[in-house]
């Protein structure tokens, strides 16, 4: 079976579809090759599969481990194989990974009687981070065995719920009888027989779940277990307590039992090693913990030491760092320690490679599956026996062929026959092989390889051991009744080269840079619907946590308190708490329909998931009956407002919550969060509309969801106006000292920003506010509440204005000409003076129609008859606290980046209009950001909303990193001298402050464009109003 001596096989790049002569990983810098084939005797390899079939290699004995583990992932068409690892028992009787560096002989010392296990090596702590429907099939097998064994410990409820996920897949929906049978003949977890009910019940409850589905809701639950992915390693303290070490990604952990006692984080971590047979956990310097410097456990020998901290090694490689690490030099006179390192792609890299390519996406045969599939979405032929379709899972299926073997059942990879089967160079190019060829050719490829097959029948293995199936029951694949791309070649190992063969040579395997070629085909759709439906999904999951901060963290910062009025509890939470299950459920249901979309299954080789418009419609029509008292949300703000004026605890309370890091925005913006939601389906929905053709598919749900949130948006849209109107006077009020009644029934919000007002003392930075009736106008005082205090107010009853630049020789002035007083202040520019000018007029022309003059807004030792510039220069000093300790009895902190200082700071302003706008035009999504004098993007979950851009690690962080407020800045794209040479990059700049942002399509990149200017470029009122009435809330 083996051969002597054969010669070198070379090993060349490949990718999913059309690999010219290779299988497999590599990690090799692009423009490199893989090592040859080494010459030597070949061994029969034998590996049980995941699915507990076992497949047979035929390799040379000095060939690396990396090289049969690559031609394992090949013949699964594995593209994610890096989370996985071949294991086997070593002559010590422990149980090992296969080292992918060293050669296969020096690992296994009887390789023909040595059983490999394919197994799964690193468990990430996120399933949605696979992105192959594939991969988290071999997850839900991985673990469907630690649960049969035991090894993956739960409670009852957890066990009937991940089996009854597995059964989902098995045996399709719940039948009663069919079910209990199928129980009492297969055992999932030990001790079965008491939870076959319990699991029964919530078999019931999964129907209509695909076995896609089924298996990232069963990967969804056992994520969560404090045992997933956990392998004990028994060892010892100094005490002599026996206790368990393990690995994860997060760090080293310790157990006790099967109970977590501590972890070590890998940030903690200065270093492991080993000595002898004691392992030691070295931590950085860190004067809050009570530990030890250094940390030693007793293993059972030096092995056992040395195989935990290989593992260790991997795992803190794997997760933790962006590229393979690079091999140390070797010592010329002698070594020192291990020069054991990880071999093979970070995570990083395999994320970031299977997102940016695109593969071609092939079915698979799901062994003990009996729910059917269809065999013509198969898009290849059967290696090796063209002529012998796939066995289908369908139960009861007629037969009337003679009976037939999985192709995988009757394949002994080999490399001697490779050599007879492989391409001529005429038929690659450019080092990739052509993906059509004739069908003579094909024809040639399959004699050539026919005659040698019954040297090699596999009798060992199982006949009913489908594992991956890629055969169909023609000789071409079809795919939806098209013929799929034949491989004019054969591979190294006598077979058709794989088309789902993990990537080779290319530079997901190394960190890019910004010199190497971008030009590469995405992985994820192109179609500009399915970007469309992921800004659903990503400000889904931006809803979703801004609910959060009301259900969870303002529920229990004052939702306990006795301050706070049983009738404030019950309207808060009554209305946020449904709200919030329900689009949790709502988010789960599109994170499901996206991963469908983008091809992490097979449905969409059939289109029945290349659509949104269902998912929308079903669960807006069921959000109808949770939005009937949102036109009462102004009730809300006026109960919390009423409730912190009754009460100073509260008060303190809720100034406190807006303190912290996770209330992001005003608390009373969160509050109407619901409001502006739907607004944003309305939006969403309405370029699905104009994108679709009146024929698609998805058109017809888009257009009845789009009707039915229109006519709730549309009945809601005047209360809107007043809530938002109400919501910024609630908000201005905790910015400003000395004023008294600010929220008076018919006071409108118009524009604050910053002028300077000309006084005795020159030109003066002053802060301005426009109401519908008064002009207030404010200094920032230098307290330690960060508030603004007022100095006067010009009523705009029987107001006039003029331009003033040639009467005061100021740029860009203008003078407001009250019945007591007037007032001369100029703009920062002419922009900014027609803004103010504009809204001001319209302001006064409101006045007249308004029924008598304004209430008074001061206090009372700032009302006086005399203008308090003309009083004193006292009067005007940035440290006095007068009007301070008439509004507050003391100073209490105050949030200090709210936009009236971030207008104060920037010298500019903004209006009502663009206060709407800016909460309506939420955005969020991943971005990649760079600054100007740095190299490289640093991935960022970000958020746009109210004026800024908030910066989160991912979207499940509950509060931002950090923020930018927009105002002042402006965004345009790069120009060539700034060697930027990426697609879908947006600059922003103010004064010396220049970022770089990276988005991932043209839709994703317009949108954050059209977003970000709607901040940058305030819009005068007018403008403002005439845009808004053509897209009516």
């Amino acid at each position: 079976m083996a051969e002597s001596d054969p010669e070198p096989v070379t090993f060349g790049a490949g990718h999913r579809l059309g690999a010219p002569e290779t299988l497999g990983i590599s990690t090799l810098d692009p423009g490199h090759r893989p090592p040859a084939m080494p010459p030597g005797r070949h061994v029969t390899i034998r590996v049980r599969m995941l699915d507990d079939s076992e497949e047979l290699f035929d390799i040379s004995q000095k060939a690396s481990g990396k090289v049969l583990f690559d031609l394992v992932c090949s013949h699964m068409n594995l593209i994610e194989g890096d989370y996985f690892g071949l294991e086997f028992q070593n002559h010590q009787k422990m149980i090992v990974w296969l080292d992918h560096i060293k050669p296969i002989i020096k690992q296994l010392r009887r390789p023909k009687h040595t059983i490999l296990r394919f197994a799964v090596k690193f468990f990430p702590p996120d399933h949605a981070q696979l992105l192959e429907e594939l991969t988290r099939y071999l997850f839900a097998l991985q673990i469907k065995q630690d649960l049969s064994s035991g090894s993956l410990t739960c409670n009852n409820s957890s066990a009937a719920l991940m089996v009854s996920h597995i059964i989902q897949s098995e045996i399709g929906d719940f039948e009663e009888s069919q079910c209990r049978s199928h129980l009492l003949n297969n055992n999932y977890i030990p001790d079965q027989m008491p939870l076959i009910d319990k699991i029964m019940e919530c078999h019931s409850k999964n129907i209509g779940q695909t076995p896609a589905e089924s298996d990232y809701q069963l990967l969804e639950v056992a994520r969560r277990l404090e045992m997933y992915g956990i392998r004990l390693h028994p060892a010892k303290d100094r005490e002599g307590t026996i206790l368990s070490l393990a690995v994860a990604h997060t760090g080293v952990l310790v157990f006790q039992g099967h109970t977590k006692i501590n972890a070590f984080n890998w940030s903690k971590v200065r270093k492991l090693s080993f000595k002898r047979k004691r392992f030691l956990i070295k931590l950085r310097p860190d004067l809050n913990s009570s530990y030890q410097d250094t940390l030693e456990f007793l293993m059972g020998s030096r092995d056992c030491c040395k195989v935990f901290w290989k593992i260790c090694v991997e795992y803190h490689a794997f997760f933790r760092l962006f590229e393979e690490p690079k091999p140390k030099p070797k010592p010329v006179l002698f070594t020192r320690g291990s020069s054991f390192r990880f071999s093979g792609r970070t995570q990083k890299q395999v994320i970031d490679y299977v997102r940016e390519t695109e593969f071609k996406k092939l079915p698979f045969d799901r062994k003990h599956s009996r729910v059917q599939h269809d065999s013509r979405l198969s898009p290849l032929p059967s290696p090796c026996h063209h002529e012998v379709p796939t066995e289908s899972g369908a139960p009861g299926d007629r037969v009337d062929s003679p009976p037939r073997r999985h192709w995988k059942e009757s394949v002994l990879v080999s490399a001697e026959a490779s050599r007879s089967a492989r391409a001529s160079p005429s038929q690659q190019r450019n080092g990739h092989e052509e993906r059509t060829g004739s069908d003579s050719r094909t024809e040639e490829t399959r004699g050539s390889t026919g005659p040698s097959q019954p040297e090699h029948l596999s009798t060992g293995v199982a006949s009913n051991s489908p594992h991956l199936s890629a055969s169909s029951g023609h000789s071409h694949g079809m795919v939806n009744g098209q013929k799929s791309l034949e491989l004019c070649s054969h591979s190294p190992d006598g077979r058709q080269p794989s088309p789902l063969t993990s990537p080779l040579l290319n530079d997901a395997c190394s960190v890019r840079t910004d010199d190497e070629d971008e030009v590469r085909r995405k992985r994820f759709p192109t179609d500009r619907a399915y970007f469309i439906a992921k800004e659903l999904l990503t400000t889904e999951r931006t809803y979703v946590k801004d609910l959060e901060v009301i259900t969870v963290s303002f529920q229990s910062a004052v939702g306990q308190d006795e301050a706070t009025p049983d009738s404030l509890k019950s309207t808060l939470f009554s209305t946020f708490e449904p709200l919030h299950k329900f689009h949790t459920g709502f988010l789960r249901e599109v994170e499901q329909r996206l991963a469908l979309w983008e091809g992490r299954s097979n449905a969409h080789i059939k289109g029945d998931y290349q659509r949104i418009g269902d998912v929308m419609l079903k669960n807006l029509q069921g959000l109808k009956p949770l939005t009937a008292n949102l036109h009462k949300q102004s009730e809300v703000l006026f109960e919390l407002e009423k409730a912190c004026r009754a009460s100073r605890k509260l008060e303190s309370l809720c100034r406190d919550f807006e303190l912290q890091k996770v209330c992001y925005i005003p608390l009373t913006v969160f509050i109407l969060r619901p409001l502006h939601r739907l607004i944003h389906y309305k939006q969403i929905l309405e370029r699905l509309c104009k994108h679709y053709l009146a024929t698609h598919v998805d058109f017809r749900d888009c257009r009845a969801a789009l009707a039915d949130v229109s006519e709730v948006v549309d009945q809601l849209q005047r209360s809107l106006i007043k809530m938002e109107n109400l919501q910024k006077l609630l908000e201005l009020k905790k910015d400003l000292i000395g004023v008294d009644n600010l929220l008076v029934p018919g006071r409108e919000f118009i524009r604050l920003g910053c002028l300077s007002k000309l006084s005795g003392k020159g030109l003066q930075q002053r802060m301005f506010f426009l109401f519908s009736d008064v002009i207030l106008y404010t200094s920032r005082g230098m307290t330690a509440t960060n508030q603004f205090k007022v100095h006067g107010q010009l009523p705009l009853h029987g107001m006039t204005i003029r331009e003033s630049e040639d009467e005061w020789g100021v740029p860009h002035a203008f003078t407001l000409v009250g019945q007591q007083q007037s007032v001369v202040v100029a703009a920062s520019s002419l922009t900014e003076m027609e803004k103010w000018v504009e809204d001001i007029k319209m302001a006064i022309e409101m006045a007249k129609t308004s029924n008598g003059p304004s209430s008074d807004l001061l206090t009372s030792n700032l009302t006086d008859s005399k203008c308090p510039e003309d009083s004193s220069a006292e009067a005007e000093s940035e440290d006095d606290m007068a009007a301070s300790q008439t509004s507050l009895e003391r100073p209490a902190p105050h949030r200090g980046n709210t936009m009236v200082h971030v207008c104060w700071h920037r010298n500019t302003s903004v209006s009502m209009v663009d206060f709407s706008i800016a909460v309506e035009n939420q955005l969020s999504g991943n971005l990649l950001r760079k600054f100007k004098n740095s190299n490289g993007w640093q991935k960022l979950w970000v958020v746009f909303t109210n004026f800024s851009l908030f910066f989160y690690k991912s979207h499940q962080d509950d509060y931002p990193l950090a923020s930018l407020p927009l105002l002042g800045y402006s965004v345009t794209v790069p120009s060539e001298s700034e060697n930027i040479h990426k697609d879908y990059v947006f600059k922003l700049h103010f004064k010396s402050h220049i970022y770089y942002f990276r988005s991932e399509s043209e839709y994703t990149f317009e949108r954050w464009m059209e977003v970000i200017r709607s901040a940058t470029i305030p819009s005068s009122r007018a403008r403002a109003m005439n845009s808004k009435e053509s897209h009516p809330h």
